[in-house]
Parts: C-alpha cells; structure tokens; sequence
C-alpha cells in the first residue's frame, strides 16, 4: 500500500513538473495562450500517451481517467498567467528561470522514468526487464520530445546533457532494485535523488556525449 501512495505521489510529481517545464519552452518561444497550453500538456501527458500504445493499454488511461490531462491543462494556464502578469521580470530573471525549468524539467525525467518502468511491467509482467526499461525511458523522455518538436528545436534528448543516458540508467536501477528484487520504496527514493541529481550536474557541467563536429570550409 505504502508503494502504491509513493508511486502515485511520483507520478503527480512528474505531470505538474514536465507541465511547467513544457509551459516556460514555449513562453520562451513567444507561443500564444493555446500554443502554451499545448506544449505544456503535450509534455506532461506525452510520453504516457506513447507508453501505453505500445504497451497496449488502448485508449491511453488519460482519456479513460482525464484528471491527469486537467491538472496539465491548468498548471500551464498558471505558469503561462504568471508570466503575463510579470512578464517584465519574466524577461529580466531569464537565466534564472531557465535554471528553475532545469530543476522541474529533472522532476519530471526522474518520476516519469520511475512511473514509466512501473507501468510497462504491470501492463506485461512476463515481458523480461527490457520492455520495462524502454518504455521508463520513452515515458520519460518522450513529452520532452514532443515539446521540442512543437517549438522547432532539436530534441533535447539527442544534442545535450546525457539526458537520454540518465534515463536509461536510472530505469535500469529501477527495474533491478524494485522489480527484481522488490525493494520498491527504496528503489523509488533512490532512482528519483540519482536522476535528478545527474540531470542537474550534467547541466551544469555541460556533459556531452563524443559527437562529429564538421567544419563548414
């Protein structure tokens, strides 16, 4: 029962931070009021939405349980509110807000990866541990994903950060720990202070895997 709570406490946590995380992108985007809303809910609810396809929960228990999609909805309303109102600060505190969407966009990477691995394995138990763990990884990254193609960028998880590679560690500490071996409380704990804490580090540290640089001459 204890596991159950956590676990949705973790989820929560993961909707209302990639919501706000997908809300100040596209605030920083100059996106409209729906353009905002958009991107927020899309990379709150995007990744769960991929998750269950594959796994064959048909529809998406967003559509079967809407608070979820509400929450998002009203949380990017809030950010996109906050920013209008204060929209001169909004642009004078620039740095420090993208630092802030750093912590959140962290939260959610983390507790939807945990969420996600959590998921796969109840919807298909006898799976093996490897559809568990991509699909923590496509839940956890795939609203960031969706979010980046809405406002025209690369997708973050492919040019910065490791971001992909914190991820898939920490689903793969999460599937060995909880499901393996059943310590879900501590499993839970431990991958959330891991993946954020690497999330943060590797922002600031501006860790970066080898990539091919051209020259245009």
């Amino acid at each position: 029962m204890a596991s159950e709570i956590i676990l949705l406490i973790i989820e929560w946590i993961g909707t209302v931070s990639f919501a706000t995380s997908g809300a100040l992108v596209a605030i920083r985007h100059s996106l409209d009021l729906f353009g905002v809303l958009t991107v927020g809910t899309i990379t709150a609810v995007g990744g769960g939405i991929m998750r269950d396809v594959m796994v064959g929960n048909i529809p998406p228990k967003i559509f079967s349980n809407p608070l979820v999609l509400i929450v998002s909805v009203l949380i990017s309303l809030l950010v996109f509110l906050i920013a209008y109102f204060y929209r001169n600060k909004f642009e004078k505190l620039s740095e420090k807000i993208d630092a802030i969407n750093i912590v959140f966009d962290a939260l959610g990477l983390a507790a939807f990866s945990i969420a996600g691995v959590e998921a796969a394995y109840l919807a298909l138990p006898d799976s093996g541990p490897i559809l568990p763990i991509v699909m923590g990884v496509f839940t956890g990254v795939g609203g960031g994903v969706l979010r980046d193609v809405l406002v025209n960028e690369k997708p973050y998880i492919l040019t910065k950060h490791i971001y992909a590679v914190v991820s898939v560690l920490g689903c793969t500490f999460y599937y060995l720990l909880g499901i393996y071996l059943g310590y879900i409380v501590f499993a839970t704990f431990f991958v959330l202070i891991f993946t954020v804490t690497m999330r943060m580090i590797a922002a600031k540290y501006r860790w970066k895997l080898p990539r091919i640089e051209f020259n245009d001459k």
